[in-house]
């Protein structure tokens, strides 16, 4: 795996490949990728397909399990249909190699100050996500920065303005919402990984947040689902 800390990596093989997470060899990855892009005819039309494909398709989940492998391999995310932004970002990232498009996986750290309670609790009381994940895609001889977490129903329950993508310039949360409300605030930038980073990633949520953090929640346990709870405001 590559790891570039600062500036972007140089386009080789090693960001079309399919790899453990960014597993398009998957014949469901492959297919979806396929179907979604079938009408496009540029690198910049397919990914802006691809992206409004994982926006929206996948239901943004913050509760889902954050330590098991599995979880955040884009095959994995593609099945069970929601999950929070790494596994999503990985997804972007799986279906835009399989239509040989260049991708990498980026990392920052975010305060997110529409936060829930719940999820506010279950994080112990802080308000500062690490490693928040965006796919980067590499087009027209640069390298973009694409969000897809939050789905557009989400965003509409929440008035969270929709992250936007035209293949062109980055689509990363905005810092306010729809009521002019402080939103996303981005403090810092890891890096980028040609793979999803699973050691570095899960390492440092076990060392930043409590158990209650890692615990996957489902319906079947009775609890509302993620858009239904009211964010703090």
């Amino acid at each position: 795996m590559e790891f570039v800390k600062t500036g972007t990596p140089q386009p080789t093989a090693e960001y079309l490949k399919p790899t453990e997470f960014l597993d398009f060899e998957v014949a469901s990855v492959r297919v979806l990728a396929e179907e979604v892009t079938r009408s496009a005819k540029t690198d910049v039309e397919k990914s802006i397909a691809l992206f409004y494909a994982v926006r929206d398709t996948i239901r943004y989940d913050p509760y889902r399990d954050k330590l098991d492998r599995e979880s955040y391999k884009a095959s994995n995310l593609l099945s069970v249909k929601a999950g929070f932004c790494l596994p999503k970002a990985n997804l972007l990232a799986a279906l835009a190699r399989a239509v040989n498009i260049h991708a990498a996986i980026g990392l920052s750290n975010v305060v997110n100050h529409l936060c829930t309670d719940r999820l506010r609790r279950s994080m112990g009381g802080k308000n500062l996500f690490l490693h928040h994940g965006y796919a980067l895609l590499y087009l027209e001889d640069q390298w973009v920065k694409a969000a897809p977490a939050f789905n557009i129903e989400l965003c509409e329950r929440f008035h969270v303005l929709p992250t936007e993508f035209d293949g062109k310039s980055d689509a990363l949360f905005q810092p306010f919402d729809s009521k002019g409300r402080l939103h996303m605030e981005y403090v810092c930038d890891h890096g980028i990984w040609s793979d999803f980073p699973y050691a570095r990633v899960v390492g440092d949520f076990r060392d930043y947040y409590p158990d209650s953090f890692h615990a996957p929640v489902t319906q079947a346990t009775g609890q509302p689902r993620f858009e239904d709870e009211q964010p703090l405001s």
